[in-house]
């Protein structure tokens, strides 16, 4: 098949891989009961509807019986506006798009080396990859709920790992922050990978949108900030099994809340200095050039992963959807798919997640049970955040290792001679 034509063949094969999984998920949601349908999109389009008609955007629950309220900072119900304006039912099908598109960008950014590989096959093979992508419960929580986490993902990998930025890096990082308050943490990725101007311009684009949001809306910015912020209950019970931050995996086991606080704090300041410091040499090892182009992206890509699973991991509250990073972890292990171990624990990371294993913990915690078949319950129940604490380590160090096996041995004797601080060699 001549190359032009072959290149038509694929985009046309990957965009029928890619509908044969999009358009199910997407039927799937739209259809079900109308008091579960899409209800986080639900809640952002009606902060929109509220805030055009002039009343507290922090002071409305939706319908019963789900009974939300809008939990996200007032440049979110800004950008929420639009939603007010459409059709329920029209507003449910844009942002299905718009979470597929999300979705396209972070599996490209995330396979990059797989799909430059691919040559002129790249179209099917993104179209396949987005497909897969979709499977794992956090990707297809972004359908059910309406979320805005890929967005997120995508503003920061875009951010991050573009080699050469048209705008002053950090705007989009800036943007995400304003939308959410958890994409902060890129600040100190930033810090930590020695690009002070991208932090700099990050915490001004953020800044920047808050300030203009006070200027529009004072009494609701005053309401978030000083109150509805700080409302630890606002987002939902902590218990549930959704909840999957370490600190709900302690609070399930009904420790003393003196003992709970104690270990949540110690854990996040052990998993926070480690993790930025696996974050900051992936990201020194990719731009030093001692490994392969294919090799560089990806350690790039398993930095900005290892920062987004962090600010999951010490996060009070976070949810099963909050794990959309998976998308960059499946993606840094593959790499450019020559290397069979990566490959089989990129499956890996994709079959766990796929599986609902926090809701099989469930049945094993009836009081009933023997204790240790309890103990092992409560593990499987929050199996998804402790799995994204393994991933810390399988990316700052495994990886690590898997890619140094192939750098060429003059790369790795330089590197061990005068690698930054010490942090390149393995």
């Amino acid at each position: 098949m001549v190359g032009p034509w072959r290149r038509v063949f694929a985009a046309a094969a990957g965009a029928v891989a890619a509908a044969a999984v999009l358009v199910p998920m997407a039927a799937r949601w739209l259809t079900n009961p109308a008091d579960q349908r899409l209800v986080d999109l639900d809640v952002y389009r009606t902060a929109g509807v509220v805030l055009l008609r002039g009343e507290p955007i922090y002071g409305f629950l939706t319908e019963p019986p789900q009974l939300l309220p809008f939990t996200y900072p007032p440049f979110s119900a800004l950008l929420a506006a639009p939603l007010a304006w459409m059709p329920w039912p029209v507003a449910q099908v844009v942002m299905i798009l718009l979470i597929y598109a999300a979705l396209a960008v972070a599996v490209g950014y995330g396979f990059r080396p797989l799909l430059a590989r691919s040559g002129d096959w790249s179209p099917l093979v993104l179209g396949v990859l987005v497909a897969l992508l979709l499977c794992p419960m956090p990707l297809r929580d972004q359908v059910r709920f309406g979320q805005v986490d890929l967005f997120l993902v995508a503003l920061c990998v875009v951010d991050c790992a573009t080699p050469r930025a048209r705008w002053p890096r950090g705007l989009l990082v800036g943007l995400a922050m304003a939308i959410k308050l958890v994409p902060g943490v890129f600040l100190i990725y930033f810090l930590v990978t020695r690009r002070r101007e991208a932090a700099v311009n990050a915490l001004f684009t953020a800044a920047g949108a808050t300030l203009f949001t006070f200027a529009l809306l004072p009494h609701d910015s005053l309401k978030f900030w000083f109150g509805a912020l700080w409302e630890g209950d606002r987002v939902g019970s902590n218990y549930v099994t959704a909840n999957q931050a370490v600190r709900a995996f302690l609070l399930r086991m009904y420790w003393p809340d003196p003992v709970t606080t104690t270990v949540w704090l110690t854990a996040v300041a052990l998993l926070t200095w480690v993790g930025f410091r696996y974050a900051r040499k992936l990201s020194l090892l990719g731009a030093s050039g001692r490994l392969s182009p294919a090799d560089s992206w990806s350690a790039e890509q398993a930095g900005v992963a290892v920062t987004g699973l962090l600010a999951v991991i010490v996060s009070p509250v976070s949810w099963i959807h909050h794990l959309a990073w998976i998308v960059l972890v499946v993606g840094a292990l593959a790499g450019d798919g020559r290397n069979l171990r990566r490959c089989s624990a990129a499956a890996a990371v994709w079959l766990f997640y796929v599986l609902t294993i926090p809701w099989w913990g469930t049945s094993h915690i009836q009081a009933a049970k023997p204790l240790w078949e309890q103990a092992l319950g409560r593990i499987m129940q929050s199996s998804y955040g402790l799995g994204a604490v393994t991933l810390l380590f399988v990316l700052g160090s495994w990886l690590v290792s898997e890619m140094w096996r192939k750098a060429p041995a003059d790369r790795r004797n330089e590197s061990r001679t005068d690698a930054p601080m010490g942090t390149l060699a393995p």
